[in-house]
Formats: C-alpha cells, sequence, structure tokens
C-alpha cells in the first residue's frame, strides 16, 4: 500500500459509536426487544462498544451476540482450501426481535447480505437493521445501513481499515492507495 491518511481518530470513533447508539435507541423507542449482533471479527468489539454505551445510557444491558458468516459466503470457493472459524455465539432466541448487524466497513454489500442469510436461518426476527462504521459505497447489492459512523466516498483503488486496538493495537480508520 501506498500513502495512508488517518481519517478517523480513536475520539472521532468513540463519538461515532456515541451517535449511534443514540440513533438505535431514537429509532427503535428504547431497546425492548433489541438485540445487538456483531460480524466477525471486528464489528464483535464494535457491537460490544455501542452495547455498553447503550447500557450506560438506558440503565439496561442489551442482549448482544457473535456472528461467523464464513459458510455464508458468495466467495468461499475463492477462499483459501481451509477458512478460518472464528465461531458464532448467539445465546438468545431471535424471534420477534429488532436486531442490529453491527459491522466495521459497508462496500459491496455482500458480507451484509450473507449475514442476513444467517440471521433468517436461526429464526425470524421482526426486524434487521444494519450498523457500520465506515460506509465506503461502490455497493453491489441493494443494502443500504441504518446507523453510519463515517460516510466515505472512495475510489476502487483505496482501501478503507478500522483499526481496534483489540486486534491491530491501535484506535483509528484509514485510507490507503492500492499500489
Amino acid at each position: 500500500m501506498m500513502g495512508k491518511k488517518i481519517i478517523l481518530d480513536a475520539a472521532a470513533m468513540e463519538r461515532a459509536v456515541t451517535r449511534i447508539s443514540y440513533e438505535i435507541i431514537e429509532k427503535n423507542k428504547g431497546i425492548e426487544d433489541l438485540a445487538l449482533i456483531g460480524i466477525q471479527r471486528r464489528g464483535v468489539s464494535l457491537s460490544k462498544r455501542i452495547a455498553e454505551k447503550i447500557e450506560e445510557i438506558e440503565g439496561k444491558p442489551v442482549e448482544r451476540g457473535i456472528l461467523d458468516i464464513t459458510f455464508y459466503r458468495d466467495d468461499l470457493s475463492l477462499l483459501n482450501e481451509h477458512p478460518v472459524l472464528n465461531g458464532t455465539n448467539i445465546d438468545f432466541q431471535i424471534e420477534g426481535k429488532k436486531i442490529v448487524l453491527v459491522d466495521d466497513v459497508l462496500y459491496t454489500g455482500r458480507t451484509v447480505r450473507a449475514a442476513i442469510e444467517a440471521i433468517m436461518d436461526l429464526g425470524r426476527p421482526k426486524c434487521i437493521q444494519l450498523a457500520i462504521m465506515v460506509d465506503r459505497g461502490h455497493r453491489e447489492l441493494p443494502i443500504m445501513a441504518d446507523y453510519v459512523g463515517k460516510n466515505l466516498p472512495t475510489s476502487t483503488r483505496e482501501v478503507v481499515k478500522v483499526h481496534i486496538t483489540e486486534f491491530d493495537g491501535e484506535e483509528n480508520i484509514v485510507i490507503e492507495q492500492k499500489k
């Protein structure tokens, strides 16, 4: 990769999490029957942060799950012969719940499509919403986020990376140029 530019620093990411949390509460008129499901990997950390912020605001915890979409990907045959599984852990019934899927970057929409398919295999939620940290455009499927930390128009020659302390040792969002 060539030149790297920081789009959001740690403080700006925290503000985005706070804003998304308030928007989720407002749109759903509270947190009754609400559950967050983070898409492996960085979506899991982001969903945890949003859940903690919602609990801080509402004074009650919100259910949270973890979703691995590996076997729902439409490019599975193009991946490594032995794909890495990070595991799904949803220990509540999704039937009739308002589910908020959480991920880091929305690009083509294929990850979200796979996540919706995985959720529907587990039951029938009342609705599925999408919270993402960065919407970079270039959709291949008709998918739109309900909650967005940062809209970031990009070219296909750019890569957006959400760095999370737990995985990357730093906290920021950067854009890089491909060589």
